[in-house]
């Protein structure tokens, strides 16, 4: 197997983000970041939400990352173990990295092979209930070999081994600060999940949760001429189209991420002169996901949207299939995105040699197959009042859960006009996104408890391998109250038949193969069962200031990945 890698050092800078002209740490002054759905918590592990991610980036680092061209790029490290240069076990049954030279945590302490293996033992902890778990599936035992050097140890031969502690997901944390906050302690570190030291260009100075945080320039960082910008305020809150406008038409602020918005407004925006809107695709999809359990809430609290109760009906393939059918994707492609997307029915739509063919259900609308569908599991209107219902009296009634914004609002009511066509009873509501995607085990309204009958949203897998991403559907990943609410299975998927594919996936080196496996399991969850209705393959969108240099939008990565080349530079 080969890997693309830019074989940088460490400390090494992209040349293509350097600023024009030599400048010194701080030079460029304040930076003002709007990521509108406000940031609850800087511990990638303790929450899959994007804007935690990548709020955390500017603080915590991976050991390597993805570049804006989809290149293995060093970051903490000081090359890419390969089989070529020994860092990979000619069987695949390892993988060794090496700190680079120097690395050195914001309060001056080295970066060690221990707080790498401490890393590990953090996310796999039993009761952390880690939203990465699935970045440390396959692996045996990571061990320190020397002060620098860390041995990763797989289970079985392992052709993608660039997965743990690679990425925004995955960085390293520190020992010290973290080692009292194992298990089920991982939650109550409140200094820790909100300040955390890290090795990245700034560290914290101010964190209002769902708020703002305020960063200022790490003073070890190991450039001495990084970041530009000496000071960062990072807002959170409001939504795309008050983002769009504070960067685009006021100029308020610097940089804008996730600009949902209809692609006429967006051009309209732009006119003022004051931004522009950057994008480029990668493996961000919007999608349905489905409820595999009953979110019920005449159910006891604990129980709800647990395995012990199946859902009533969203469980019968042949009503998720009709639900798929009468999506018009196209529609929503025009609504909502533009030339910025494209219809899909792929989880996994990148690389190509890793994209199932699903051009016939992208471009298929039907409503009367739907119907079809829908007879054949025994639901009718029997009392004429619009929504079907089966022998038992189980009626086709459906909560409609998303984050609050624009073009997801427009998406609901296009969906529901749908389903209702078909005889479905559809509920809608949406949620403040700091609070959907905010992962607090004491709320009823996250991605994770799923406390309705479908939910809608968009996440992404980092890099080029879908590995971590696919393997989050299995049993042990399943959110619960044991888990502290946390877990990648939203659907909560138990089959033994999907863990023999990924395992079969994770066994073979042969890319022809594992392009077949991966292909398997995402239709499994889509073109087969429609356990995940994938509607738009949706371009990464963001506005950023004309004063703005060094900005690579990266959709491999965090999209703040290369902030420390940030600078300041004349309209």
């Amino acid at each position: 197997m080969t890997i693309r890698t830019a074989l940088l050092g460490a400390a090494a800078t992209l040349a293509v983000a350097a600023p024009l002209a030599a400048q010194e740490r701080g030079e460029s002054g304040h930076l003002n970041i709007l990521y509108w759905q406000a940031v609850s918590i800087l511990n990638p592990y303790l929450s899959g939400g994007t804007k935690d991610i990548e709020a955390s980036s500017l603080v915590l680092e991976p050991l390597a990352r993805y570049d804006q061209d989809a290149n293995l790029v060093p970051w903490l490290a000081a090359e890419i173990p390969t089989v070529e240069n020994g860092g990979v076990a000619e069987d695949y049954t390892s993988i060794t990295w090496t700190i680079a030279e120097g690395m050195e945590w914001s309060d001056g302490t080295p970066v060690t092979a221990e707080d790498v293996v401490f890393t590990y033992e953090y996310c796999t902890a039993d009761g952390t209930g880690c939203a990465q778990e699935g970045k440390f599936q396959g692996i045996a035992s990571v061990e320190a070999v020397d002060e620098r050097t860390v041995r990763v140890t797989f289970e079985q031969p392992t052709f993608f081994p660039w997965v743990a502690f690679v990425g925004a997901q995955s960085p390293i944390i520190q020992k010290a600060q973290f080692e009292n906050c194992l298990g089920a302690a991982a939650a109550t570190c409140t200094e820790a999940n909100t300040r955390p030291v890290g090795t990245g260009p700034f560290v914290v100075t101010e964190f209002l949760p769902n708020d703002v945080v305020a960063f200022e320039a790490n003073p070890n960082y190991r450039d001495p001429a990084k970041p530009h910008f000496s000071t960062v305020t990072f807002k959170g809150g409001g939504d795309a189209a008050a983002a769009a406008r504070a960067v685009l038409e006021t100029g308020e602020f610097d940089y804008a991420w996730n600009l949902q918005l209809a692609p006429d407004v967006l051009r309209s925006m732009q006119a003022a002169g004051r931004g522009e809107v950057i994008s480029a695709f990668g493996t961000l999809v919007e999608r349905i996901e489905v409820n595999l359990t009953d979110p019920s809430p005449s159910l006891p609290e604990g129980e709800r949207s647990t395995v012990a109760h199946p859902h009533p009906f969203l469980t019968i393939p042949e009503v998720r299939e009709a639900m798929s059918l009468a999506i018009d994707r196209q529609t929503l492609v025009d609504v909502g995105y533009g030339e910025a997307g494209r219809p899909t029915c792929n989880l996994v739509p990148a690389p190509d040699y890793y994209a199932s063919d699903d051009s016939e259900c992208a471009t298929t609308y039907d409503p009367e197959r739907a119907k079809e569908l829908l007879e054949q599991a025994g639901f009718t209107d029997t009392d004429g009042d619009g929504v079907r219902e089966n022998a038992d009296g189980v009626r086709l009634s459906i909560l409609y859960q998303t984050s609050t914004n624009a073009v997801r609002q427009d998406f609901q009511a296009l969906i529901k006009s749908w389903w209702e066509e078909i005889g479905f009873e559809v509920e809608l509501r949406n949620i403040d996104a700091a609070v959907f995607f905010g992962g607090d085990a004491g709320s009823p309204d996250t991605i994770e408890k799923f406390y309705a009958d479908v939910q809608m949203y968009a996440n992404n897998f980092e890099g080029t391998d879908p590995t971590s991403y696919l393997a989050a559907y299995t049993c042990d990943k399943i959110p619960s109250p044991e888990t502290q609410w946390q877990g990648q299975n939203i659907n909560r998927v138990c089959d033994p038949a999907y863990e023999e594919l990924l395992a079969q996936f994770q066994a073979t080196g042969d890319q022809e193969e594992r392009s077949r496996l991966a292909r398997a399991m995402n239709e499994y969850l889509t073109l087969d069962n429609h356990i995940i209705i994938a509607i738009v393959d949706r371009g990464r969108v963001s506005g950023k200031s004309n004063t703005l240099g060094g900005v690579l939008l990266n959709t491999w990565d965090s999209e703040l990945w290369n902030i420390a080349d940030w600078h300041r530079i004349s309209e």
